[in-house]
């Protein structure tokens, strides 16, 4: 093993100190002598110092980087050299991977990627299916069809704000250019001499945008392919199915996607490029079509169409014909198609940048670009396939049913309904923005597209919704508090009565209950967009006139609220896209909303990007081979055995990590999970990957599984499976607050702590010693209550609550 940095006191920076490393030999044990035992810590959400995991304020990295690395205790630091001394028992090793996602201030704006993340998402949560491979790969192919279509989507957004708002209507408009100096060289004028005035030259300086924020998304995405999908996990033979729990989270190259990421890359940056070429060229090419100008720009433009059409086929093409390769460490890259399909595009996009700027006498800037069609194309798209596959879900849960499934394996369309969504309120809410700012003079110089309109002007109807939703959930909330209220009094029996003590327990298990809520949530929420959407999309398509313009006629209650939805909805469809971009501002500036977001992406970024190129990066594509590196050379150098102590999403990192050793080793680790999230949110959201059957094959083939929760916990839960180290592997909920009133233990108020500083319940340590114990052969470890009848809830019910929250500690 390494040695490295040592850390001085906390709150000190050991960034000035040097790195000192060198291998330690590790000695043979002779014969009799007690294996080494290793107890490695994970924290969870929100990161953690090592000072803090290992409760010492004197540290050494013993190996890794400033960005993700193992730590252990000063004096610990050659404990394998001294079996014998007082350093014989368990040692503490902690990893730290907090600044995977949020090290530093510039990932904040990573907020403005969100669509992306969500959509990739969509393609983990699809359900067990059992011999439907082609389904299931249909099911990922739709899933990267619609974050293709989101691409597009984010593209056309900037080029309606660059090319038609600003090139084509301000720009072209005198009243609306004299209000902005800063376009004026762009103004038509009177004597027609001005180089710049001529709308297919504005459209081509204006393409100047969306084509640098394609290229800006093609380098962020190189940059974070570079640092995450390159990290190569440990080389190994695929195991049959019954070895690796019937999950891919345990074949050797599910953490290793850097062939598809550079695929969809060079597809997503081709896409981009071919949406500005269409944006410019068009346009000119519908005017060479009507104009009696020179035969050859006719045909340019024809042959401009059949081009851009011919690129579109290739860019589907590439994404459609190759997905994940999870049965070996696919090293290859597709290097001609990585480079030549981007670098085609660009060349397009400059010819047809070319083509626009020749001169056109007699051409001039009238009404809108045909973003109407570019955008409702893009939207019926979407909502196709989000029903087609909607369908494929349907069909593949119906292969493996789980009442434990979040919506019925439905999830993953109603998440990819929701990214949709986001995007167009990204979009339209961008668009908005620029014209109300661009039009300042309010006699409708500058318009976006009646779709946007029309889209913005569903969001009311949309918000309450989720505002009877609210109100439900509240409903649902206080009724399960008043529930709780009996279960508190009899988790503290002989306690002296106090009202307010008791109903502030409740109100925090309550709180606690609506995490089981949210799979009906997001259902009724991507429905209801999913229907407002096409209200929407057929609105604009059968009228061509915005909201308030199409009511015109009807009766006063209809033109009122059709005015005044597409008054709100503007404003808040802008409101929203300005919150995004605020936030993201704050955290850049602000640590402590930097750490919030940080823990929002340590969540959704925990799969690799298999749908979406340009999402934040999978952190676990670091994190869980640093975990199976560490763990797979320090047993065969040692021949020791370890525990992996995971708190929060640390329990799915230790779990994915543990997934990913060889059979004899994964036997010589014992897992301890607290707050853990593994099944309450990740076996029911991602069934095909934490569901029950690949669940209970780790658990049989690790050394034994605990895992520790509370009723108070909205995040951590049980794991719902019978045990071999005990009847359950989860023990008995654990109390929170450990003490009810004051006592001689606990003179002050016991805080509520839910989720976080689960070392301070002494069941903690009577389990984590339990463990360690069983890492020496023929040490029995300590008996429990538990031993002698089974506690707990069996698999597939609902957690204990009330009298059922009762700790044996």
């Amino acid at each position: 093993m390494e040695r490295a940095r040592h850390h001085g006191p906390a709150g000190e920076h050991g960034d000035s100190l040097q790195d000192s490393t060198r291998e330690h030999a590790v000695p043979p044990q002779p014969p009799g002598r007690a294996e080494p035992a290793l107890e490695l810590l994970v924290h969870g959400v929100g990161g953690a110092t090592p000072q803090d995991m290992l409760g010492d304020p004197r540290t050494v990295r013993i190996t890794g980087d400033e960005t993700a690395a193992v730590y252990r205790r000063a004096d610990d630091a050659d404990a394998e050299r001294r079996p014998d001394g007082p350093h014989a028992k368990p040692v503490p090793e902690a990893y730290v991977w907090c600044n995977l996602t949020s090290g530093n201030g510039s990932r904040a704006l990573w907020l403005l990627l969100l669509p992306f993340m969500v959509v990739n998402l969509a393609h983990w949560m699809r359900p067990t299916a059992q011999d439907r491979t082609r389904t299931v790969r249909l099911y990922g192919l739709l899933v990267r069809l619609v974050g293709l279509s989101l691409t597009v989507l984010l593209v056309a957004a900037a080029c309606e704000v660059a090319l038609d708002l600003t090139a084509w209507q301000c720009a072209g408009t005198r009243a609306c250019a004299e209000k902005h100096s800063w376009l004026g060289f762009l103004a038509p004028t009177t004597s027609g001499d001005g180089w710049w005035s001529a709308p297919g030259r504005r459209l081509a300086l204006a393409s100047v945008v969306p084509a640098a924020l394609t290229g800006l998304l093609w380098y962020l995405s190189h940059r974070t392919w570079s640092a995450y999908e390159s990290q190569q996990p440990l080389s190994r033979r695929a195991e049959p199915d019954e070895e690796t729990g019937r999950t891919g989270l345990g074949r050797p190259g599910f953490w290793y996607g850097r062939r598809l990421v550079a695929r969809l890359r060079a597809a997503h940056t081709a896409a981009g490029f071919l949406t500005v070429a269409a944006a410019v060229g068009t346009s000119a090419a519908r005017h060479d079509r009507g104009s009696d100008g020179p035969a050859l720009l006719d045909a340019l433009g024809r042959l401009l169409d059949v081009t851009l059409l011919v690129g579109a086929v290739v860019v589907v093409w590439v994404v459609c014909s190759r997905g994940r390769s999870e049965n070996r460490l696919d090293r290859e890259l597709d290097e001609t198609l990585t480079r030549w399909l981007p670098g085609g595009a660009l060349v397009l996009l400059a010819l047809t940048v070319l083509y626009a700027g020749w001169s056109r006498p007699g051409w001039e800037s009238a009404g809108r670009l045909p973003g109407d069609m570019t955008f409702g194309a893009v939207a019926l798209g979407q909502g196709l396939l989000v029903v087609v596959l909607g369908v494929v879900a349907h069909v593949l849960y119906r292969t493996r049913p789980d009442a434990r499934t979040a919506m019925r394996g439905l999830a993953g369309p109603a998440v990819a309904m929701l990214a949709c969504a986001l995007g167009g309120v990204m979009s339209g809410g961008v668009a908005q923005r620029v014209a109300d700012w661009l039009d300042g003079t309010r006699d409708a110089l500058v318009s976006p597209p009646v779709l946007l309109t029309w889209q913005a002007s569903a969001i009311p109807p949309l918000l309450l919704v989720l505002l009877a939703l609210a109100g439900w959930l509240a409903a649902r909330t206080r009724l399960l508090r008043h529930r709780e209220m009996r279960g508190v009094e009899l988790d503290y029996p002989g306690e002296a009565k106090d009202t307010v003590r008791t109903r502030r327990i409740a109100s925090t298990r309550a709180h606690a209950a609506l995490t089981d809520r949210a799979p009906r949530i997001v259902g009724i929420t991507s429905a209801a967009t999913l229907l407002l959407g096409a209200a929407a999309l057929l609105g604009a398509g059968l009228t061509g006139k915005a909201p308030g313009e199409a009511a015109r006629g009807s009766s006063a209650f209809v033109q009122g609220a059709a005015q005044t939805a597409q008054a709100l909805g503007s404003w808040l469809i802008g409101l929203g896209f300005l919150l995004f971009v605020t936030w993201g501002r704050r955290a850049y500036k602000d640590a402590a909303a930097r750490r919030t977001i940080g823990i929002l992406w340590d969540v959704g970024t925990f799969w690799p990007r298999a749908a979406h190129p340009f999402a934040p990066p999978c952190y676990a594509e670091r994190a869980v081979p640093d975990l199976t590196w560490r763990m797979d050379t320090w047993t065969r150098a040692t021949g020791g055995r370890l525990v992996i102590s995971g708190h929060s999403q640390g329990s799915v990192l230790a779990a994915a990590a543990a997934w990913q050793l060889k059979p004899a080793v994964r036997r010589r680790v014992a897992l301890l999970t607290y707050g853990s999230p593994l099944e309450r949110l990740y076996g029911r959201w991602f069934p095909a990957h934490f569901g029950p059957a690949a669940l209970t094959s780790l658990h049989r083939e690790v050394d034994c599984w605990r895992n520790l929760y509370r009723p108070t916990d909205p995040i951590g839960g049980p794991v719902r499976l019978p045990g071999d180290c005990g009847p359950q592997v989860d023990r008995e909920a654990l109390r929170d607050p450990l003490a009810y009133g004051r006592t001689e233990r606990h003179p002050l108020p016991a805080p509520v702590l839910g989720h976080s500083d689960y070392q301070a319940d002494p069941a903690f340590d009577e389990e984590r010693e339990r463990l360690l114990a069983r890492l020496t052969p023929g040490v029995p470890g300590p008996r429990t209550r538990e031993d002698d009848g089974p506690v707990g809830p069996s698999p597939h019910e609902d957690p204990p609550q009330g009298a059922s929250g009762r700790s044996s500690a």
